[in-house]
């Protein structure tokens, strides 16, 4: 697992940029069903998560104000012990200036109990919607034939798909996962502006190190790549323990293309079944183009998963708090 750690921090040092079409957060340690299909169901409980990220806050253009990114996902993850498998679903939306996202899918997963361990495979399938706001756009030739008389609010619907395997015990876990396997394409009816959603591969790793009774850090790891860049998110957090329940954490992130950030969070509950985390980033690259912090807000809510696991899954202890 260390070495795995090196080679992605080394592998994303290498390259400078990375064409994201995906949301990004910095809290993607907690939004593993995001990333990855496979993870449905895989926590043995079922969670209902919403996170909130203001990236660049305040940022205005020139000509217009409010276009700093905003992103948003909501997401359902619960377990069906009854054919050893899992279901989830998320909702995206990612505003991009005059660009808007959405997306809606949904997950299926089958968990496979390997002594102490778990290997899960999912897929998900769902559709991505691209609007425009034509009336955000300054053109350099306010002339031009192929963009004349295009004015409000422009949207299409495409299908999309991803699949992927995770991994986890006690104390790893490791997925890797393809998403957009269809490249839906997006157009607009203008040949000139056709466009295509590109694959993209998340890897994703992490490790749990008892410090004590009272005390747990958690290290992990996010490569993203479109197989033209990529890009590496490293985090820590180290969590203080009540009486073997989680209690709250503080940690830090690395993104080596933009920032550097800084968790909070508290969990709630009598069960610590509720839990509150925020998020604090300063961007290290390219300031002059941006505002230099983002916030992210995350909530998330764990239940018991109706049913009773099949005696060769394995429980994962860790992820119940």
């Amino acid at each position: 697992m260390r070495i795995l750690f090196l080679a992605l921090f080394y592998v994303g040092l290498a390259v400078s940029t990375f064409a994201q079409q995906d949301a990004q957060f910095s809290y993607y340690m907690f939004n593993s069903l995001y990333y990855n299909p496979a993870f449905a169901g895989a926590e043995n409980v079922t969670k209902i998560s919403l996170l909130h990220r203001s990236q660049w806050a305040f940022y205005q253009s020139d000509f217009n104000d409010g276009s700093a990114p905003m992103s948003q996902v909501f997401s359902l993850s619960s377990p069906i012990f009854k054919i050893r498998g899992g279901f989830g679903g998320h909702i995206v939306h990612d505003q991009l200036g005059a660009q808007n996202n959405l997306e809606v899918q949904g997950s299926f997963a089958y968990h496979l109990g390997i002594k102490q361990s778990k290997i899960s495979i999912g897929v998900r399938a769902g559709f991505f919607s691209q609007s425009l706001d034509w009336d955000m756009y300054r053109y350099i030739d306010p002339n031009d034939e192929v963009l004349a008389g295009q004015t409000g609010r422009e949207s299409q619907v495409r299908p999309d798909m991803a699949a992927g395997i995770f991994f986890l015990n006690e104390k790893y876990y490791a997925g890797v996962s393809f998403n957009h396997l269809l490249r839906s394409t997006f157009d607009f009816g203008i040949a000139e502006l056709r466009n295509s959603l590109t694959n993209h591969m998340y890897i994703t790793a992490g490790h749990y190190y008892n410090i004590s009774n009272a005390a747990r850090l958690h290290s992990s790891a996010l490569l993203q790549t479109d197989f033209n860049q990529y890009n590496v998110t490293l985090g820590l957090i180290m969590t203080v323990m009540d009486r073997n329940l989680e209690k709250m954490w503080i940690g830090t992130t690395l993104r080596q293309s933009e920032d550097v950030g800084l968790l909070l969070g508290y969990h709630f509950l009598k069960d610590k079944s509720l839990r509150a985390g925020y998020s604090f980033g300063y961007v290290i690259k390219d300031q002059n183009a941006k505002k230099p912090t983002s916030h992210e807000f995350m909530l998330i809510y764990e239940l018991p998963a109706v049913g009773t696991p099949d005696k060769k899954q394995q429980q994962t202890p860790r992820f119940r708090h």
